[in-house]
């Protein structure tokens, strides 16, 4: 975390020793989701296809006296992900906060596109995140409550162009959080929608954020500065604590102010 950052940080009691599961939480925002969580003391589980960076943050994180837990895993192969949700929660006890992080922005065509490709794009941008959520709603049903945080993306809001599909899975996760908060509402489970903006990470400084973006994204942000994967995190823990008690099948938008 950046020291600018780090000084905010909100301290959420009910969090410590909650049992917290994080899709693609080696790179970019998920691995700034699950040092916040660890480091509220919270029992933090995280999958990635990334292995080496998977390890490195577990063992990081570990050695401060955390408690992490990492599994190689693909989200797109929705019985090998199940699997795996359950193995992790015999280690870190039943599930009860579950964060749909992982994502792939990756650029495509309508005129590229196969039904092969189509069936990727939406596994890796939506299905996953239904499906986890079937894997641990009974746990949060038993445990009493739960708080399901699913990832959406300003890009489908801003019309951005260069990738349809994603676009399309990202404004259906928005369904999905209404269906899913009105269906296990009366069962103590919360689902609400993080939005984020134009996040900093190093895959988007790397590949698309230039002189031109920066301009674009300093004209459009009402806040000046730059969106950090951080910035995301904190609303994460507020939707995931008691905190946010009352807040389900919302959009919580952390933009800068830009839609």
């Amino acid at each position: 975390m950046t020291d600018r950052t780090a000084d905010l940080n909100a301290i959420y009691p009910d969090l410590e020793r909650r049992s917290v599961l994080i899709s693609g939480g080696a790179t970019g925002i998920g691995l700034s989701l699950v040092e916040s969580f660890a480091r509220q003391g919270a029992r933090t589980a995280f999958v990635d296809i990334d292995i080496d960076a998977g390890r490195a943050l577990e063992a990081r994180l570990n050695a401060e006296g955390r408690q992490v837990l990492f599994r190689p895993c693909d989200v797109t192969d929705m019985s090998g992900y199940q699997r795996t949700i359950h193995e992790l929660a015999e280690h870190i006890g039943p599930i009860t906060v579950l964060l749909n992080n992982a994502a792939n922005d990756v650029r495509h065509t309508l005129d590229e596109l196969s039904y092969e490709r189509f069936d990727e794009l939406i596994g890796v941008n939506l299905k996953h995140q239904m499906f986890a959520a079937q894997a641990v709603v009974p746990m949060m049903r038993q445990a009493g409550r739960g708080s399901i945080v699913n990832f959406g993306s300003v890009g489908w809001m801003m019309a951005s162009p260069g990738y349809p599909v994603y676009a399309a899975s990202k404004a259906a996760v928005h369904g999905m959080t209404r269906g899913l908060a009105r269906d296990l509402g009366g069962d103590g489970i919360r689902v609400n929608t993080l939005v984020p903006g134009w996040v900093m990470t190093d895959k988007q400084l790397q590949l698309w954020v230039d002189d031109k973006a920066r301009e674009l994204i300093k004209r459009s942000q009402c806040l000046p500065g730059p969106l950090l994967p951080e910035h995301i995190a904190q609303m994460a823990l507020f939707l995931a604590s008691d905190a946010s008690a009352m807040c389900t099948a919302q959009n919580f938008i952390v933009d800068g102010g830009w839609v």
